[in-house]
Parts: structure tokens; sequence; C-alpha cells
């Protein structure tokens, strides 16, 4: 149990300094160039990611609490709200990089392809809607999670060291899974939509470039990079989600959380945040590039 916690820790530590990584690069971009939308897009999603690794692993609100001696239910409360809420914006940004990638590589001869310039005007707007659909969806959480007493005598199912979620009626718990289990399969199905629509594009538009340029001049388009990056992303976002909500679904069944099957939830929800960055600078040129300039320069220096 302790060397997979280690693991665990492990993952945290490279989740946070690769999403950090990917984050400067972005705000460097963003402030300095001429960024692509998909730029914004991936920024946000990598200040999510720091936030919902940090809160989730307990290693940002609890030194914080610590420190200004806040008591233990208002600590559960604010650190469940928060993951929630970065949970939520984390498959929302992904679903808005997927659907705008695949509106992005359509041809103008599509349906998708007068929205071009529309979703370009107007992602500021989504932007705003994202956030504030998530931070009013989540508050169900500050009524429903406390600092743990007793399971005992109050019903109580502990899912952390100190914190649990308090009893609810079944309609209330109903309620609450339906809202929610529809939000996330209508996000999910849009990213599997738009994951599909631009795999058969790839594949098409490769079979008719194969008659006018060269397999390696394909293999090396942008867009194409671009594309491939976002459905294994999405791919593996899929997975991942599904492992969490089965895990989670039958914890609330049956009222009951394992430390070690706690444990590898948590393991699961960190792999998404952790491998995203990692995907996303090994398959963009202009971070290699970067980091390699910086190589040379410390180098340079220290020759």
């Amino acid at each position: 149990m302790s060397s997979f916690k280690n693991v665990l820790y492990f993952q945290t530590g490279l989740g946070v300094l690769a999403n950090t990584v990917l984050l400067f690069f972005y705000v460097f971009i963003i402030l300095g160039h001429r960024p692509k939308p998909t730029d914004l897009i991936s920024c946000q999603l990598s200040f999510v990611h720091i936030m919902m690794v940090l809160i989730g692993g307990d290693i940002l609100l609890a030194d914080i609490f610590e420190s200004l001696n806040i008591g233990n239910d208002f600590k559960c409360k604010t650190t469940f709200y928060l993951f929630r809420v970065m949970r939520g914006l984390s498959i929302c940004i992904t679903c808005l990089l997927s659907v705008f990638q695949a509106v992005t590589i359509s041809p103008n001869t599509s349906v998708l392809a007068k929205f071009k310039q529309k979703v370009k005007k107007y992602m500021t707007h989504v932007f705003l809607c994202i956030w504030f659909f998530n931070l009013s969806f989540s508050t169900n959480r500050i009524f429903y999670v406390g600092g743990f007493t007793n399971v005992s005598e109050t019903n109580q199912m502990q899912v952390t060291k100190s914190c649990s979620l308090l009893p609810m009626n079944h309609i209330t718990r109903g309620l609450i899974f339906t809202i929610s289990i529809s939000r996330d399969v209508f996000l999910v199905g849009v990213m599997l939509t738009t994951s599909v629509y631009m795999v058969i594009f790839l594949f098409r538009h490769q079979r008719q470039c194969k008659h006018l340029h060269s397999f390696s001049h394909l293999r090396e388009s942008p867009e194409k990079r671009a594309t491939q990056t976002i459905v294994l992303l999405v791919s593996f976002f899929v997975v991942m989600y599904w492992v969490d909500f089965i895990i989670s679904f039958t914890s609330d069944m049956i009222w009951m959380y394992d430390p070690v099957i706690l444990t590898l939830q948590k393991f699961m929800m960190y792999a998404y945040p952790t491998v995203t960055p990692l995907v996303q600078i090994s398959s963009d040129n202009r971070i290699i590039i970067m980091l390699k300039n910086i190589q040379s320069k410390h180098h340079l220096s220290f020759s």
C-alpha cells in the first residue's frame, strides 16, 4: 500500500511539473507571439490540471488550511467543491478542444466550415460560460460533504482520512447522479463523435494526398499531427473516465470506499492530467525547439 502511494506521489509531482512547463510555454506564446486558438484552450487546460492534481492530492489546500487553522469541515467542503469544479472544467475544455480541432480541419464545403470564424470570435464567451456552469453545477458538494466523525453512528461514507460523504435520501442522490451522468455522457459523446469525424477525415485526406505528395510530407503536416494528438488524448480521457465512473458508481451503491480502491481511483483520476502535458509537449515542435534552445544556452553558459 505504501509503495502504491509513493507511485501516486511521483505521478502527482510529474503531473504538476509537466503542466507547469506547458502553462508557462502557452503564456509566453499568448503574450509574446501570435497564438493559435488551440493555444488558448490548452493553456486553460494546463492550469485546470495543475489545480486538479494539487487539490486532489491534498497538497495545495492542506498546508494553507493548516497555516490558517481552519476547521476540518470547511476544509473538506472547499477541497471537494474545487476538485469537482476542476474535474468538470477538464472534461468541458477537453470537449471544446476536440470540437474546435474538428471545425478547424473541416473542408470549406462541409457543414462545420461556417462555424470556423464564429468559434474564434466567441471563444471568450464560451470560456466564461464553461467556468460559470461548472462553478454553479458543483455546489451540491458543499451540502453533502463534511469532516469525518463516526461512521457507525452517522452513516457517513469515509472517502479520505478526514473527509466523508454525508447521507442523503434516495431521491436527492438519484437526481444528482442523473444530472451529473447526463452532462458527462453528453460531453463524452460529443468528444467521441468529433474524434470519429477527424479520424475519417484524416483517412480520406491521406488517400487523396498520396496522389499529390509524398507520404513523408503528409506525415509532417502540423494539422495532422495536432489532430492525431487530440484524438489520442480524447481516447485516453474516455477510457480513464469510464474506469473512474465504474469505481465511483459501485462505491456509491454499496456506500463504502475501500482504501485500496480509493488509491486506485486517485491513480486513474491523475492519469489524464499527467499524460496530457507529456503528449502535448512531445507532439508540439514549438515546445521541443524552445526546450532545445534553453538546453543549448545552458550548455554554452557552463562551457
